[in-house]
C-alpha cells in the first residue's frame, strides 16, 4: 500500500537546481578565496602549470588542489589546456597585484573578516537589525579608534573602486563642471578617476582627518596633488566648500533613508545653481525583484553597516523630493549605475 502511494507521487513541475545552487554557492565560491590566499594566481602568472607542479609548489595534496582548481576553472578564473592550468583574462586583470585594477585587497578584507558572512553572524544581524563587523558596533567609530582597521578597509575599498572610477566620468558629459566634491570619498579612487578623465576639473576630497591622510597617499601615487585637495571635515555637521558637482560613491548604502535624505538636502543647499549631484551605487530594479548582485550587496550591508541598497526609483524620488530636476539613471561599470540630478 505504501509502495503504491510512492509510485503515485507526482513528478515536480520544476527541478531542484536552484536549491542545489544555494548549497554549491556556500561551499563553492569560498574556493576562490582559498585560491587567492594560497597565491595560486601569482604562481600561475609565471607560467601555466600541471596539477602535480601546483601541489608541489603549494605543498598540498592532489585532492585538495584539484577541488580548488576545478572550481576556479568552472567559474572562469582559470582554464585547463593539455593538462596545464592557465590564468584567464579576468584573473590577470583583477587578481594579480601588479595590475592597476587589482581586486585582491577586497578579498583580503573578506577573508580577514570572514566571520561577518557566517550563518550565525548574518542570522544575528538579521534578528537584531544591527551590523556585526568587528564584534558589533559602529564600523566608522572602530576605524577612528583603530587606524590599522581603517588602513585595511580603505585598501579594500580602493581595490573595488579604482576600475569603475575611470568609467563613470565618461558615462555622460561632465566637462562643464569646475569643482567636484568627493563626499566621504574613502581612498580617493573616484577623485583620481574624475581628475584623470576631466582635465578642467578640480576635486575637493571630503572625509575624516585619518581618512584624508590615507587618501593623500593614493593621490600622490597618481601624481594628482595639484588637482585633488583633501579637506578633513565631518560631512554631517561641517559646512561643505563651494562646488558645482557633488559625487557620492557607495555612501548612500551605508545609511537608511532618513540619513540619505539629510545628505541629499545638504548637497542641494550647498551645490551651485546648475550643478549636479551624482550617486554611484549598485541599484535594485524598481520592482525590487533583483538583480541578485544588489540584493546580495544589501546582505553585506546587514553585516557591516546600518544601511541598504536602493533602487533607481527610490533615489530618483529622493532627489526629486529635495528639489533636484532633470534626474537620470545611467549604467556605469559592471554592476554599478549612476543617478544624476541637477539643481535648478
Amino acid at each position: 500500500m505504501v509502495q503504491d502511494d510512492f509510485s503515485n507521487n507526482p513528478v515536480p513541475q520544476v527541478d531542484d537546481r536552484p536549491l542545489w545552487d544555494v548549497v554549491f554557492g556556500v561551499y563553492g565560491y569560498p574556493a576562490l578565496l582559498l585560491a587567492h590566499r594560497l597565491k595560486i594566481f601569482p604562481l600561475l602568472a609565471d607560467g601555466p602549470l600541471a596539477l602535480a607542479d601546483i601541489c608541489n609548489a603549494l605543498n598540498i595534496k592532489q585532492r585538495s588542489a584539484e577541488a580548488i582548481l576545478t572550481v576556479a576553472t568552472a567559474l572562469g578564473f582559470l582554464s585547463l589546456q593539455e593538462g596545464r592550468y592557465f590564468l584567464t583574462a579576468v584573473t590577470e586583470e583583477y587578481l594579480l597585484e601588479k595590475s592597476p585594477n587589482y581586486f585582491g585587497f577586497f578579498w583580503d578584507l573578506m577573508i580577514d573578516n570572514y566571520q561577518v558572512c557566517s550563518f550565525s553572524t548574518l542570522e544575528k544581524a538579521i534578528l537584531t537589525d544591527s551590523p556585526q563587523v568587528y564584534g558589533g558596533g559602529d564600523i566608522f567609530k572602530s576605524h577612528e579608534e583603530q587606524i590599522e582597521l581603517l588602513h585595511r578597509f580603505t585598501r579594500g575599498m580602493h581595490s573595488i573602486s579604482i576600475t569603475s572610477a575611470f568609467v563613470w566620468p565618461e558615462v555622460m558629459d561632465f566637462s562643464q563642471h569646475r569643482v567636484m566634491l568627493d563626499v566621504a570619498g574613502g581612498s580617493a579612487a573616484h577623485s583620481i578617476g574624475a581628475a584623470s578623465k576631466l582635465p578642467n576639473l578640480k576635486v575637493i576630497f571630503l572625509d575624516f582627518p585619518q581618512v584624508c591622510e590615507i587618501a593623500q597617499e593614493y593621490i600622490n601615487q597618481y601624481g594628482l596633488q595639484e588637482r585633488i585637495k583633501t579637506q578633513a571635515i565631518n560631512i554631517w555637521s561641517d559646512h561643505w566648500p563651494t562646488a558645482d558637482l557633488h559625487f557620492f560613491s557607495d555612501v548612500y548604502h551605508h545609511w537608511m533613508p532618513e540619513k540619505s535624505h539629510f545628505l541629499t538636502a545638504k548637497s542641494f543647499n550647498s551645490l551651485e545653481s546648475g550643478g549636479h549631484i551624482v550617486i554611484h551605487e549598485m541599484l535594485y530594479n524598481d520592482q525590487k525583484t533583483g538583480p541578485f548582485a544588489s540584493a546580495a550587496f544589501s546582505m553585506i550591508m546587514m553585516g557591516w553597516t546600518e544601511g541598504k541598497q536602493y533602487s533607481g526609483l527610490e533615489l530618483s524620488t529622493m532627489l526629486k523630493e529635495i528639489g533636484f530636476e532633470d534626474i537620470r539613471i545611467h549604467k556605469a561599470y559592471g554592476y554599478y549605475s549612476i543617478v544624476v540630478g541637477r539643481k535648478p
